[in-house]
């Protein structure tokens, strides 16, 4: 397929004011670092899954095509029936004053341990183990798989996605990658096959770990449907003398896609710090039925446990030397009571010691 470039690179003008907004932006920046550098150390940088505009820095960026007049896209979203062939276009922008070489392929995106977002390296697209060898390896840029884009200039490179007679039904998460001077971009595929969809979840292995402000719920969820799901979460408690503050229902910021599973870690700012506390974890997502787990937890300060044990270890000491005395008096008592009394003219004399014999 032809990749299609605009006819008329990005003028003087254009240019100039690029670099007049660069400016004016890095003067808002500066001056808001010096008025707020603390609140700014805490702030963290745009989601991997976004669209690759940051790419800008490299001097490049990928992103959907816009289609006339309609707003930019920050991402793609493809859906139809198995067996069928989809179409899109990616741009390619170069704002250097150097041709770049970009070269594109598809990936599958999947959920890592942690719950974000990724999407595997080249080396590992294609058929893996498993009936399902990867949306990945259902794209093809034909021949712009490598694009050369003049300096300023932007390149519109079509696409299609295959869609196998046996895919399954569902959502199949996926991404376009695009790789230029070392550095990769990706932008975000919603690709969803024509069928039955489930959403469905389960959430396992809870445990408590930590104490005081450092309490956290840890545990593990899994999608066992056919489409991504959006979790919210809450907490309930009940103590040895009625509820605890546990946490409402929030949403989780994660997108759980299917067939993953993630472990995840719940701030319990609310936990007791001396109590026998059963957890309840609830888990919804929109049109999946509610998935619960339970967990036991007991709360007993360093401290305070620290004392019990002393003073336990004391009083058993006093308890082991009373019953040993006890048990010594006892012993003599007995002794004494088991000797048979002899008659006073029965005596056996008393010889007088004198070195002489008899």
């Amino acid at each position: 397929m032809p990749v299609l470039h605009t006819p008329t690179p990005l003028s003087p003008t254009a240019a100039t004011g690029r670099r007049l907004c660069t400016a004016l932006l890095a003067a808002a920046l500066l001056l808001g670092a010096a008025g707020g550098a603390t609140a700014a150390s805490g702030t963290s940088g745009p989601a991997a899954s976004g669209p690759a505009s940051g790419a800008d820095e490299a001097g490049w960026t990928a992103e959907p095509a816009a289609a006339g007049t309609a707003p930019a896209r920050p991402y793609f979203y493809l859906a139809g029936p198995a067996g069928t062939v989809l179409e899109d276009r990616l741009a390619l922008t170069n704002t250097s004053d150097r041709e770049r070489t970009v070269t594109l392929r598809g990936a599958d995106a999947y959920n890592t341990a942690a719950g974000a977002l990724a999407v595997r390296p080249a080396e590992a697209e294609g058929p893996r183990s498993g009936a399902d060898p990867g949306a990945g390896s259902w794209f093809s840029f034909g021949a712009a798989t490598t694009v050369k884009v003049p300096p300023r200039t932007r390149a519109v490179v079509p696409f299609t996605v295959t869609l196998p007679p046996a895919s399954l039904p569902g959502d199949h998460p996926a991404a376009v990658i695009a790789a230029a001077d070392g550095r990769e971009a990706g932008v975000r595929v919603h690709l969803r096959v024509g069928g039955p969809t489930l959403a469905a979840l389960t959430v396992e292995d809870v445990s408590v770990r930590g104490r005081g402000a450092r309490t956290v719920v840890a545990y593990t969820l899994v999608n066992r449907g056919n489409v991504a799901l959006a979790p919210e979460l809450a907490l309930r408690a009940e103590g040895l003398f009625g509820e605890v503050p546990g946490r409402t229902a929030r949403a989780l910021p994660l997108e759980l896609l299917p067939g993953q599973r993630v472990s995840l870690t719940e701030p319990w700012p609310g936990a007791p710090v001396l109590d026998a506390v059963d957890l309840t974890l609830t888990v919804t997502a929109p049109g999946a039925a509610p998935a619960t787990a339970t967990a036991s937890a007991r709360f007993l300060p360093w401290g305070v446990a620290a004392r019990v044990g002393a003073g336990l270890l004391g009083l058993g000491g006093v308890a082991l030397a009373a019953l040993l005395l006890v048990r010594g008096r006892r012993g003599r008592g007995a002794a004494t009571a088991d000797e048979e009394p002899v008659p006073a003219g029965e005596r056996a004399p008393e010889h007088e010691l004198t070195g002489a014999s008899r």
